[in-house]
């Protein structure tokens, strides 16, 4: 082995070899066990969010895969209609050109050409990863055999009257002309205004006044509305409203809905252009008056001067117009939630539209059954609330988009506007009795995206085909996503799989946090602080990570501010840390958390933990290549520390294979690190050397130790592997070949079945043995660090209270204490007899002391004190002045004071154990 770990020089590598020999496919033996992978964006690019929950996939599937399961990670992507269309749209327009110029069927063809040449990015970043899914498996959404399955759903569901099309109410993007669903809407706070209206009784007798945040929107009101108990309005309702500007004459009415607390307690309503006001319309039987074009400019049904007007540039008008009137009463200002196109940035409008909907009621009464009765399960369980909450008021759903790009709705229209739906045209033709000479023109619209996902689970597996992957993996074991699309996206795959199969689409729902930058913010390329997976596999210089971040920004002084922050937080660039650190740091991270920060140093941390598995390991194979290992038999004598290490180790594979049963997989991750790093690294590799390098051990002493060294490594690598996979195949290869891995199979660690429990090594009594060698040892060495007395000197320890059970260890284990512990000789004390001038250390109720006479220089130690205490005593006196500080603890962020706060802590607990040992010196 090299004698440095260098993750780049051998990932690649090892992933070519794992899918050329096709280890990523299912077995056809075992359990079934099947993850499907949430399908990315074809436009998409590897983000943290993605690289966290696919490392929590990989882990899963591989750990199955060893344990003997048939495993399958079912892999695809989707074809994201709005997002592929735009990225299209612009390589035209940068030629001068639009869409409508190629006219629709040339433009798909160049979305095809675009998907085959750069649509593939995302899936060779999680290649990068590491993650393991079945490749030759791999479909995309609107390859031809999932496009059948989306036509066969709609025409299925239209033939039961689940599918209908209608005029609604829909979220409108005016940019791209196309109605979008609620995930793509973003509502965030801004500064507006709150104009107050004056609205004339038709009567002449009185006026009201209402206040609205979209003056523009009054050309389509069609009622004012009050609360039906509140007496400043009860004998006008029924009365006319005489509406500014227009001249039409709108009634006043009552509904629970208004709260007469706020405003006036009078409200406008406009059925056409407020979600909110379009329920209360159809309550009260309202006109639905649509006063906007496809690009937000008013329509013919408002006054002519209006007529054509941007919305912002109409509203300016209308309120000089009311103002002009005397019918603006006031302007305040007023923070308001601005629903923004998470593409284009456009202002969305509720629109009213005719659009395609599936009518869900039916549907979701199984989908919530499947949960209520645990057939289905979240984890955590808290997410079934969430789930109940937007199922028992699901809404009916719209699924139509005016796009080009996806899957065209599979109905026809003929000159009369009758719609016919079909799987084609020739069967329209047959179903419907109509003769070639009927002109039929296919509906323009496609299909949303969340519809054929919906189909994710069943439709990836060959339905409608009655298939064998259909019939093994249908329910799926494990759908891991987050919470944001727990409607969008998980409730109707339940819907949809129970509705078309029967059975649930998965058993276990896996939600897991949203990954946020150390400081708890979302990340975003706004703030500048996105980080790349990649960018953490293979490091990127300090001006590139710039570059990244602020190209395409059209601020300047955005980019500027970008620029600025990314060098202060990396001046020197992003090391590489390679993959397993990265996915060793994502599941150390996995919590129950609904937000997790993600700290940089954690990977650096473990880019640490993979140097000490790679050097722990090239020290095992110093000591066991072409070495007896017991391989080929041979007396075999495990020491105390062998018996040990197995048994430690059978404890914590318990603790892993618990923690992933639960997913918990941070819990998982602190059990594997602990072992690796405190017990078999830092303990059991340091007890070998008294019996390995003792020319007193036996050869079946040596050989029982290299036997236990070789082969607990090989264990340990098989439990890392679902977590690190490329580290510990690297290594597998050399230890493989020395341990008592049958040699016929040495070409992959993913081939090999998980570590399974031996009830066998399982030996409390040696666990609480070495603890206590263990607690021996490391009083010793305090000792030392305290006294300031050179770890290579040898020592002499007396040791009073000591009980039998003490006798025994100390007579087990004295190889171990001579050796670690550096001691010259051991003293059982007798009772009553006295002891010299020692500093001491306690093992349960034994005392260790050890005689300072001769070993240290008392007032040269205590003078090193002194002036240690000194300087401690001045930085604790400058932190607490800092965090005294008003304007210091008003002004800093919250990140600075409590590191402050961190650092006293610190200082405080340095002090007090320098005075400690001050006293023990001082009383030699």
């Amino acid at each position: 082995m090299d004698k440095t770990f260098e993750p780049q020089s051998i990932e690649q590598q090892c992933y070519e070899k794992w899918e050329k020999e096709g280890f990523f496919k299912p077995s056809g033996s075992g359990d079934p066990y099947c993850i499907l992978l949430p399908p990315p964006n074809v436009t998409g690019s590897l983000h943290m969010g993605h690289g966290f929950q696919q490392t929590i996939m990989d882990a899963l599937t591989r750990y199955h895969r060893m344990k003997g399961d048939n495993t399958l990670w079912q892999v695809g992507t989707d074809h994201a209609g709005i997002a592929t269309q735009m990225v299209v749209e612009r390589k035209l327009n940068a030629e001068g050109k639009t869409r409508h110029d190629l006219g629709r069927e040339d433009f798909i063809k160049k979305v095809w050409e675009w998907k085959a040449e750069s649509g593939g990015t995302i899936t060779s970043q999680m290649r990068r990863l590491g993650t393991s899914p079945d490749w030759s498996r791999e479909v995309f959404t609107m390859d031809d055999n999932l496009s059948n399955a989306v036509t066969e759903v709609f025409v299925k569901l239209h033939e039961e009257g689940l599918i209908y099309r209608g005029k609604r109410l829909v979220n409108w993007d005016p940019v791209l002309h196309t109605a979008v669903s609620d995930l793509e809407v973003l509502n965030e706070e801004e500064d507006g205004h709150m104009w107050h209206m004056r609205y004339p009784l038709a009567d002449g007798d009185g006026e009201l006044v209402v206040a609205t945040t979209r003056p523009e929107t009054m050309l389509g009101d069609t009622a004012v509305a009050v609360h039906p108990d509140d007496e400043r309005y009860k004998k006008l309702v029924g009365k006319h409203i005489k509406l500014p500007i227009t001249g039409r004459l709108i009634p006043i009415i009552a509904d629970d809905y208004v709260d007469p607390e706020f405003g006036t307690g009078c409200v406008k309503i406009t059925p056409a252009h407020d979600f909110n006001d379009y329920d209360m319309g159809k309550r009260h039987n309202l006109e639905m008056i649509n006063v906007l074009t496809a690009d937000a400019k008013i329509n013919d049904e408002a006054p002519q001067a209006y007529q054509g007007m941007d919305r912002f540039e109409a509203r300016k008008k209308i309120v000089e117009d009311l103002d002009a009137e005397g019918l603006l009463v006031k302007i305040d200002k007023h923070k308001l939630k601005v629903p923004r196109g998470d593409r284009t940035n456009a202002v969305i409008e509720p629109y009213l539209t005719d659009q395609w909907y599936v009518a869900v009621e039916s549907l979701a009464k199984p989908a919530i059954d499947a949960v209520e009765s645990g057939e289905i399960r979240f984890i955590p369980e808290n997410w079934n609330k969430t789930y109940y909450q937007w199922m028992n008021n699901i809404q009916d759903w719209c699924i139509s988009r005016q796009l080009w790009w996806g899957h065209r709705i599979p109905a026809w229209y003929d000159d009369a506007g009758n719609v016919y739906v079909a799987r084609t045209e020739r069967e329209v033709r047959e179903r419907y009795g109509l003769n070639e000479t009927t002109e039929l023109q296919q509906d323009e619209d496609v299909l949303d995206t969340w519809f054929s996902s919906a189909l994710w689970p069943f439709a990836t597996l060959g339905w409608p085909e009655e298939t064998p992957e259909l019939e093994t993996f249908v329910p799926s074991s494990v759908l891991v996503t987050g919470f944001d699309i727990i409607f969008f996206w998980v409730a109707r795959m339940i819907m949809m799989t129970k509705k078309f199969t029967g059975k649930i689409p998965f058993k276990d729902i896996y939600i897991t946090g949203l990954i946020r930058d150390e400081n708890g913010d979302k990340m975003s390329k706004s703030k500048g602080n996105v980080l790349d997976p990649i960018d953490l596999i293979d490091g990127i210089a300090a001006d590139s990570l710039v570059d990244k971040r602020t190209s395409g920004m059209m601020q300047p002084q955005l980019a500027e501010k970008i620029a600025k922050r990314t060098r202060k937080e990396f001046p020197d660039g992003i090391q590489a840390y390679g993959t397993d650190a990265l996915r060793f740091t994502f599941v150390s991270m996995a919590s129950t958390s609904r937000d997790i920060n993600f700290d940089m140093g954690r990977v650096e941390g473990y880019r640490n933990f993979c140097n000490k598995i790679w050097n722990a390991s090239r020290f095992v194979l110093m000591n066991c290549e072409e070495q007896d290992t017991g391989r080929e038999g041979g007396e075999m004598v495990l020491s105390l520390a062998d018996r040990w290490v197995w048994a430690k180790f059978q404890q914590t594979l318990g603790e892993f294979e618990r923690a992933i049963a639960d997913y918990r997989f941070d819990i998982a991750a602190q059990a594997l690190y602990e072992f690796t790093w405190n017990q078999f690294c830092d303990w059991y590799l340091e007890l070998t050397k008294p019996v390995l390098n003792n020319d007193n051990s036996s050869e079946a002493e040596k050989r029982g130790t290299r036997h236990t060294l070789i082969n607990v490594l090989e264990h340990l690598l098989r439990l890392l592997h679902p977590f690190m996979p490329f580290i510990t195949d690297t290594i597998w290869q050399r230890v493989a070949a020395v341990s008592a891995v049958d040699v016929s199979d040495t070409s992959s660690i993913m081939t090999q079945p998980f570590p399974e429990q031996q009830s066998a090594r399982q030996d409390d009594q040696v666990l609480a043995d070495i603890e206590w060698v263990k607690t021996f040892i490391v009083g010793i060495r305090n000792i030392r660090g305290e006294m300031d007395i050179s770890p290579n000197k040898p020592l002499n320890a007396l040791l009073k209270h000591v009980s039998q059970e003490d006798k025994r260890r100390l007579s087990d284990a004295d190889m171990f204490l001579d050796k670690l512990a550096k001691l010259e000789s051991v003293k059982v004390l007798s009772e009553g007899e006295e002891a010299p001038a020692s500093a001491t250390a306690l093992v349960g109720d034994m005392e260790i002391l050890i005689p300072m006479a001769g070993l240290i220089d008392k007032d040269a130690e205590l003078a090193r004190l002194n002036k240690a205490m000194e300087k401690v005593e001045k930085d604790v006196a400058r932190t607490q002045g800092k965090l005294a500080n008003d304007k210091f603890v008003s002004n800093a962020p919250e990140a600075v004071i409590e590191k402050e706060r961190t650092k006293l802590q610190d200082a405080e607990k340095q002090l007090e154990k320098l005075k400690a040992q001050h006293h023990t010196i001082s009383a030699l």
